[in-house]
């Protein structure tokens, strides 16, 4: 296949980009190159004949459409999008801008190229969204996310990626354009953002700082290793059935409380503190507005549909991630520098 990537640079996105290139895919990476990316995430592909890069701003609609002329993609996975909830909260235009009207260019140009090459049956749009537009779970574990659970976004990010779900699924109701959609639980791993949770403990930890858990640390997540979801997406790319969703999860139900604890004693083993524990760095702040209680994926389809299910346990996938952050400081020292990361956000509500 010829895959363009959005996003290609991010978190997920670099990790699906080196997985393609891996498996003798051409890449065509396509990329802002804003705050939260980094071309140091494929640079262990840039050299190889299969890849290249475009920066693309996927809110420039003639830009996109020049590049997909371009590269004749076979297939598109669309990941770029804006991801933090605080940032949405402080800032939720981008938001819009990106992740709506993004989408949109997208589709309209992949729709254009797939009309002008007489509507191959092969061609794929890949729409990669989250579980966040489903909104909150009650703290039961019998209750989970299906790909028919209504939609109850409740923050700027979960509802501008419910609007480009929708979107998508009405290019291919109304246009026939032939797309396949998934809805992924919260990822983590190697090149995470340092704004992120995962990422924010770890390196607080290492610096001496606070580890800051909001509210009670009660709010559940189910945890997915990011190279695991990338197996899982360019999967359905190559197997979903057209015009079908899948909810891609990492079997992996913690609190966030139980994440932060885990990662403590990780760190406690690997790089131990001359007195103590990083436990006893954890401070509780004040919750996030509109902070889901509880996101759970139920994977049976794209288990029994597909045969994918993860690889990595939380607890495999999270030593793993210690370990690369604890052998990486080049990659994610610099990046503590740029714009919003360190600060609390998400507070103006």
């Amino acid at each position: 296949m010829k895959l363009l990537v959005t996003g290609g640079a991010g978190f997920i996105g670099s990790a699906v980009v080196r997985q393609a290139v891996a498996q003798g895919h051409e890449v065509v990476n396509l990329d802002a190159l804003t705050y939260a990316a980094c071309l140091e995430n494929v640079a262990n592909v840039a050299g190889s004949p299969l890849y290249s890069f475009e920066q693309v701003d996927i809110r420039d609609a003639a830009a996109v459409e020049a590049c997909i002329a371009k590269h004749e993609p076979t297939a598109i996975m669309h990941l770029a999008a804006e991801s933090h909830v605080d940032r949405s909260i402080d800032g939720p235009g981008v938001f819009i801008e990106t992740n709506v009207m993004g989408t949109y260019n997208m589709l309209q140009s992949a729709r254009a190229l797939w009309e002008r090459k007489g509507k191959p049956a092969d061609f794929r749009f890949h729409h990669i969204s989250t579980d966040e537009v489903f909104g909150s779970l009650p703290n039961d574990p019998a209750v989970q996310f299906t790909e028919d659970t209504p939609y109850d976004p409740r923050s700027p990010y979960s509802a501008s990626k419910a609007s480009s779900d929708h979107l998508v699924r009405a290019w291919h109701e109304t246009y026939g354009l032939p797309v396949v959609l998934t809805n992924c639980s919260n990822n983590y791993g190697p090149y995470h953002f340092p704004e992120k949770l995962i990422p924010v403990i770890i390196l607080n930890a290492l610096a001496g700082a606070p580890l800051p858990i909001y509210g009670d640390g009660s709010n559940v997540r189910d945890w997915l290793y990011v190279e695991d979801h990338a197996d899982a997406l360019l999967c359905v790319v190559q197997q979903g059935e057209v015009g079908r969703s899948y909810n891609i999860g990492g079997e992996n139900e913690r609190s966030n409380l139980e994440l932060v604890k885990t990662l403590c004693a990780i760190l406690d083993t690997k790089r131990p503190k001359d007195t103590g524990s990083y436990a006893d760095q954890i401070t509780f702040v004040t919750d996030r507005p509109g902070h889901d209680a509880r996101y759970a994926i139920n994977p049976n389809r794209i288990r029994n549909e597909l045969g994918w299910r993860p690889s990595v346990t939380v607890e495999e996938g999270l030593e793993k991630t210690v370990d690369w952050y604890l052998n990486n400081e080049a990659w994610w020292r610099p990046l503590q520098q740029r714009s919003g990361v360190g600060v609390r956000l998400g507070t103006k509500a």
